[in-house]
């Protein structure tokens, strides 16, 4: 008698809130695998922008080099005005 008891206390409660558990983590699972794959896409569109990164940088330092000697000339300006 108390082995049917216990079958149908697993087959009426335990099963269930298995069942209902384990469709939270799987939906977990789902929202995270979702969130890689939106990662990877955006990251590989990233990297589409990166191949000229090297052009960019040797043209931002001559920028900076030219705003460097004009500032420096400014201020050369300015104290000898001031002066």
């Amino acid at each position: 008698m108390l082995w049917w008891i216990g079958n149908a206390v697993l087959l009426l409660i335990v099963f269930p809130v298995v069942v209902y558990l384990l469709n939270y983590v799987l939906a977990a699972i789902d929202r995270i695998r979702a969130a890689c794959d939106e990662i990877l896409r955006r990251g590989v569109i990233l990297t589409g922008h990166l191949d000229n990164l090297p052009e960019n940088l040797s043209t931002t330092g001559q920028t900076v080099e030219e705003v460097a000697i004009g500032a420096v000339r400014y201020a050369g300006s300015i104290g000898r005005l001031l002066g």
